[in-house]
């Protein structure tokens, strides 16, 4: 029987799960992200103690997936000090010998939550994270999009909320949905994620940054449904906070949708992405 490795490659950790054909993931290898070689060595030294037939690869971004290119699966600038440049998918393909699908750990979860999570059945949607970074996988027609690059929301332009004097956290754009109202940024205004539980106003910041994120990606992707997940999202009241922050950017143009059924929570939980690592691997095997 075909065993299957599932990475997922975080900013802060990694965690790395077998499978057989029947799909379900063991409990997961927690590992520490700190430098490419390290961090590298360690997930490919927990795969080579089974013999695998194919490897999903869920990374941190921005990574390069434009299949064929010479740099396919190299880090993109990123503020994650030592990793811009590293080629992710080489280490994995020349220590393992293996077939290796490799893509955005946004763009895996994307994958699970579609075949088996909170977007199962639908055709076009979207996943979101909200935790230490900000991003998200898209579905159109049943395809992730990946272009010139994969999609970076979490760096679009948002309008200031009033009285927030907050300058923005994201090393490159300052004031941007990511800088604004990820994990980091709740955390220079509020203290630790501890204390957030019950603060009102942690959720009102936060929704109402997220939400024009969430009204960017109707206007210009048309999903039916967009999934959000991440540490950040788990606070009490999250998603029925976004939801009437949508309605109120969307002002009922065209239509306002059922926000119910639009702004949902995950369905596989923490275990999207590895998931999603997981059904790329089993289809990329022979």
């Amino acid at each position: 029987m075909s065993l299957f490795g599932a990475v997922e490659l975080g900013g802060t950790k990694c965690l790395v799960a077998f499978a057989d054909t029947n799909g379900h993931l063991s409990e997961p290898d927690r590992i520490a992200t700190t430098t490419p070689d390290e961090t590298l060595g360690a997930l490919i030294d927990t795969l080579q103690r089974r013999e695998v037939t194919a490897i999903g690869v869920a990374s941190f971004g921005p990574v390069n997936l434009r299949k064929g290119h010479r740099l396919f699966g190299t880090m993109l600038s990123t503020p994650k000090p030592g990793w811009s440049g590293v080629n992710i998918y080489r280490h994995f393909v020349d220590r393992l010998g293996v077939p290796i699908a490799l893509t955005t750990d946004v763009n895996a979860a994307a994958v699970s939550e579609g075949r088996s999570g909170a977007a199962a059945g639908i055709d076009s949607f979207a996943y979101v994270t909200v935790g230490t970074g900000i991003g998200a996988g898209i579905v159109v027609a049943g395809s992730l999009i990946e272009g010139e690059h994969h999609p970076e929301m979490g760096h679009i332009s948002v309008n200031r909320m009033k009285g927030d004097r907050h300058p923005g956290t994201c090393p490159y754009h300052g004031m941007c949905l990511e800088g604004m109202a990820a994990g980091p940024a709740l955390e220079a205004r509020f203290g630790p994620p501890s204390t957030w539980a019950g603060n009102e106003s942690v959720l009102d910041v936060a929704a109402h940054y997220l939400a024009q994120g969430m009204v960017a990606l109707v206007y210009l992707a048309s999903p039916e449904r967009i999934v959000v997940g991440g540490g950040v999202s788990k606070l009490p009241g999250f998603h029925d906070r976004i939801r009437t922050r949508v309605g109120h950017w969307m002002a009922d143009y065209p239509e306002e949708p059922d926000l119910d059924l639009l702004i949902s929570p995950t369905g596989l939980d923490d275990m999207s992405a590895l998931a999603g690592a997981l059904a790329l691997a089993m289809d990329r095997s022979p």
